[in-house]
C-alpha cells in the first residue's frame, strides 16, 4: 500500500522504515530539512538499535522515501500516519497543534479517499477533532476516516517492539477502516484489539499511568527498606513472583523519564480534571517520581559533606539504556543540583553526549572514556544502567578515583561484587557497602 508518515521522531522513523521492511511504499514527511536530508542519505538521525540498517536498506530498496513536500507525501497515499510531536504544555495538558497542522495538510492535498491513523499520544476526542479538521476542509468528493492506533514502543527496544510487540490498537467506529489497518499489521501476527475510538486514546495513557504507578510504587517501598534495613531486590524478588504482579517496571532506582511517562502522566491528570475528577493517585506518582531524581546529590552530600569544588563523574545521560534522548532524564536534574552545589562535573555516556550538549551547553565536560571520567573523581553518580556502566571492573573504581565513592541511582551492581573492593557504594533502597571489608572474609 502507499502510505505516509507525518512526522519523523522516533514513533514515526520507526513506523516508517518497519512498515517498508514489510513491504509497503512508504514516505515519511516532516518539516525540517536537514533531518530529511540526512535521512535521504541513509543515516538515521535518532539513535536506534537496528535502525539505521533497516533504514538503509529499505531507502536503496526503493520502498523508503522522505521528503519536506506535504503535496507529495499526501497526495497518493492511501493510509496516513499521524506521528508528529504532541510536547507538553505549561499547564500539563498536550500541546496538539502539530496535529491540527498535519490534519489540515491532509484535507489541503489528499486526492483520494484515505485512512488517517493516529499514533501520536493524544487526550481523548482529540481523534474526533482531526475528523472535523479534515472534513471540514477536504475535496467534497473524497472520504477520509480516522482511526486510533496508540504507539507502544520502548525506545531502545522500539525495532523490536514494532515486530514482536505485546498488541496492536485499532480504535474506530468504522469497520472497513478497522479491516484496512488490520490488514497491514496480520504479517506481524500480533493479537489485534479493536476498540471504539476514544477507548483506544485512553488506553495509550492509561497504561503509561499505570507502569508510572509501579516504578513509583516501588521507589516507595525502596525508601521503607532503606529505613528499616531490608533490601528492596530482595523485596522485588518475592512480590515480583506473585503473577497478579509479575517482575516488570519494579527496579527501584531515581525515576522514570523520557518523552513519553512524565509528558502522558501530566496530560492525564490535567484531563481527569478538566473532567471533574481529581486524579490523586497519578498526582503522588508524578510527586514521588519528581523526589527520585535528587536522591543521589542529598546522599553524596551525606557521605562526603559539602560538593564544592569536588570532582564528580556522572554515569549516563540518557534518560535509560540503549537510546540517545535525554528529555527528562534524571541525569539533568541531577546535573542541575550539582552545578549549584559549585561541583565539577564531567560526564560519561557511550550515545547521549551530543543530545545532552544541546540542553547544557559547556557547563559541564563530556567522555565517552570512563576511565577519564573517573579520573581524581571524588565521587561517581550512576544516572542510567547503560551495559557498558555494569560492565566497569570494578577495581577501575578504586584506581582512578580520589577515593571510591559510589552513589548508584540504578543498582547496577550486586553488594556481593562490591564487598570484594574497597569501595564506598550507596544504592537505592538496599543497604550500604563502606570500604573497611577484611580479605580474609568468606563471601
Amino acid at each position: 500500500m502507499n502510505i505516509t508518515i507525518a512526522g519523523t521522531g522516533y514513533v514515526g522513523l520507526v513506523t516508517g522504515v518497519c512498515l517498508a521492511e514489510l513491504g509497503h511504499q512508504v514516505i515519511c514527511s516532516d518539516i525540517q530539512e536537514e533531518k530529511i536530508a540526512m535521512l535521504q542519505s541513509g543515516r538515521s538521525p535518532i539513535y536506534e538499535p537496528g535502525l539505521e540498517d533497516l533504514l538503509e536498506k529499505n531507502v536503496a530498496c526503493g520502498r523508503l522515501h522522505f521528503t519536506t513536500n506535504s503535496q507529495y507525501a499526501y497526495g497518493n497515499a492511501e493510509i496516513i500516519f499521524i506521528a508528529v510531536g504532541t510536547p507538553e504544555q505549561q499547564d500539563g495538558t498536550a500541546n496538539l497543534a502539530y496535529v491540527r497542522e498535519v490534519a489540515y495538510s491532509i484535507a489541503q492535498f489528499m486526492k483520494n479517499d484515505v485512512v488517517v491513523c493516529t499514533k501520536s499520544t493524544v487526550p481523548v476526542g482529540t481523534n474526533d477533532q482531526i475528523s472535523e479538521i479534515i472534513h471540514r476542509h477536504k475535496p467534497a468528493n473524497l472520504h477520509a476516516e480516522v482511526v486510533a492506533n496508540p504507539e507502544f514502543l520502548r525506545e531502545g527496544s522500539a525495532v523490536v517492539d514494532f515486530f514482536y510487540g505485546d498488541r496492536i490498537v485499532i480504535g474506530t467506529n468504522c469497520s472497513k477502516a478497522a479491516a484496512i489497518i488490520e490488514q497491514i499489521y496480520l504479517p506481524l501476527d500480533i493479537p489485534i484489539i479493536k476498540t471504539d475510538i476514544k477507548s483506544a486514546e485512553m488506553i495509550k495513557y492509561a497504561a503509561n499511568a499505570f507502569l508510572a504507578t509501579k516504578i513509583s510504587f516501588i521507589n516507595e517501598i525502596a525508601m521503607i527498606c532503606e529505613k528499616v534495613g531490608a533490601n528492596i531486590e530482595e523485596v522485588t524478588n518475592g512480590i515480583g513472583k506473585d503473577q497478579r504482579i509479575g517482575p516488570y517496571f519494579l527496579q527501584a532506582g531515581i525515576g522514570y523519564g523520557g518523552s513519553c511517562f512524565p509528558k502522558d502522566t501530566k496530560a492525564l491528570v490535567q484531563l481527569a480534571g478538566n473532567n471533574q475528577h481529581s486524579f490523586d493517585l497519578l498526582k503522588a506518582v508524578i510527586e514521588v517520581n519528581n523526589r527520585q531524581a535528587s536522591l543521589p546529590v542529598s546522599k553524596a552530600k551525606e557521605i562526603i559533606g559539602s560538593l564544592k569544588s569536588k570532582k564528580v563523574a556522572l554515569l549516563g545521560l540518557s534518560f535509560k539504556p540503549n537510546t540517545d534522548d535525554v528529555r527528562q532524564a534524571a541525569s539533568l536534574s541531577i546535573i542541575k543540583e550539582l552545578l549549584k552545589e559549585g561541583a565539577i562535573i564531567i560526564a560519561f555516556d557511550p550515545i547521549a553526549i551530543s543530545n545532552a550538549l544541546q540542553v547544557l551547553g559547556n557547563t559541564i565536560e563530556y567522555t565517552q572514556d570512563i576511565r577519564h571520567a573517573l579520573l581524581h573523581a571524588d565521587v561517581a553518580i550512576i544516572a542510567t544502567e547503560w551495559e557498558e556502566i555494569k560492565q566497569i571492573p570494578l577495581d577501575f573504581f578504586e584506581l582512578y578515583m580520589n577515593k571510591p565513592i559510589i552513589i548508584d541511582g540504578r543498582n547496577c551492581y550486586s553488594l556481593r561484587g562490591i564487598r570484594k573492593h574497597r569501595i564506598t557504594y550507596i544504592s537505592i533502597g538496599r543497604p550500604i557497602v563502606t570500604n573497611d571489608y577484611k580479605k580474609s572474609e568468606t563471601y
